[in-house]
């Protein structure tokens, strides 16, 4: 048996330079390498916020006095609570919770300003979206102590006695859709979307690269197939594992986090088709793109990432910049948190998941035709 030779350090040097040409010809691979910590650092260096502020809201206001108008500019100056809209009923501003286009509603009722200079703790209503706790929790925090400073100015002199009481307004505050702030109720239903989106990206993601790896692409070129045929071919079967991770999920959400299932499941089972779709289409232009598996894989961890982070179910959508926000609506994953929170903890309809489920629909057509032009040129 011969022996090993000598630690030569010419050699290693010469194994060294060999991985050094190897990584520069494998560009994928070397921009991944420098991308991803680029990518981590400016998403949590500069778009994830846990104390989200400018919150959209809607004012209810049916009471136009002083100390009414000069609560109003309370909330507007603590920077949790953009006013964008102004609603005459209530039930107007429960829709527009409901579709998501508000975070909250303040209610000033009539006759506000009079019945706190007589002393009568008028109330005041604050309705709050509450389905993502994260997204509320600081600014519901926050009213207390606004409250207290709110009117100091305008209890004065002859009104000064009206500050020596706790407090003389009776606030009260109501989270919608999750009134005892349960995080499961957030956290498990947005699974449903990470897991799908996670799966079927990376399983058809190495579809057309396993094919090559193995040696099986030339039975597909040898056959009388169009491109759109083999794609949807290799999409339709994962279809089925997509309905049975949604079933398994729902199980789950159900009986062991009771999650509350207020809207129809035959909806949401509609929409989950689109939303697979979407999803699988972008793993197979990923497969029509990559050169192997690994690089296949790189990808697919490259785009789940900011997904992930950008969609909502880690932290509050509203709080990231709007450049951020503007990324994020992107990802079909943004969208379909949205959709499935609003279906099982709002009873949503499709009326009020529609403004959501188009954009889904129009990224899994763009993604089916980039991954059918993409096949076309591994024909050729």
């Amino acid at each position: 048996m011969s022996r090993h030779p000598k630690f030569s350090f010419s050699r290693l040097v010469g194994i060294i330079v060999k991985e050094f040409t190897q990584m520069r010809r494998d560009r994928l691979t070397f921009a991944m390498m420098l991308g991803i910590p680029l990518l981590q650092l400016t998403l949590f260096g500069y778009a994830i916020n846990s104390d989200p502020r400018h919150l959209p809201a809607a004012i209810l206001q049916a009471d136009r006095g002083p100390q009414g108008r000069t609560l109003l500019y309370a909330f507007k100056n603590s920077t949790y609570f953009d006013f964008t809209r102004e609603v005459k009923t209530e039930q107007e501003g429960h829709d527009l919770l409901a579709q998501g286009r508000v975070q909250f509603v303040v209610n000033i009722p009539e006759n506000f300003s009079r019945d706190l200079l007589r002393g009568d703790r008028p109330q005041l209503l604050v309705e709050a979206d509450a389905t993502d706790p994260a997204a509320t929790g600081f600014a519901l925090g926050a009213l207390g102590t606004l409250m207290n400073g709110a009117l100091k100015n305008d209890l004065k002199g002859p009104l000064d006695y009206l500050n020596q009481t706790d407090s003389p307004i009776d606030l009260r505050v109501h989270s919608l859709y999750n009134p005892e702030i349960n995080t499961q109720y957030n956290i498990v239903p947005g699974l449903m979307g990470v897991i799908l989106t996670m799966t079927m990206i990376m399983i058809t993601g190495l579809a057309i690269t396993r094919e090559r790896e193995r040696g099986t692409m030339e039975n597909l070129l040898s056959m009388p197939t169009r491109p759109s045929e083999v794609l949807i071919g290799k999409i339709v079967p994962y279809i089925l594992v997509g309905y049975i991770q949604v079933a398994v999920i729902l199980i789950a959400a159900y009986f062991l986090f009771h999650v509350p299932i207020h809207g129809s499941i035959p909806l949401l089972l509609v929409v989950a088709l689109i939303f697979i779709a979407a999803n699988l289409a972008m793993g197979i232009t990923f497969s029509t793109v990559a050169k192997n598996q690994l690089q296949a894989m790189q990808m697919t961890f490259f785009v789940f990432l900011p997904s992930i982070l950008l969609s909502g179910f880690m932290f509050p959508f509203r709080g990231m910049p709007v450049w951020a926000q503007t990324i994020g609506e992107v990802f079909p994953l943004t969208h379909f948190l949205r959709i499935v929170r609003g279906i099982l903890l709002k009873g949503n309809g499709l009326y009020d998941v529609s403004r959501e489920l188009w954009p889904i629909a129009l990224f899994a057509a763009i993604m089916l035709t980039v991954g059918v032009k993409r096949y076309r040129q591994t024909l050729d």
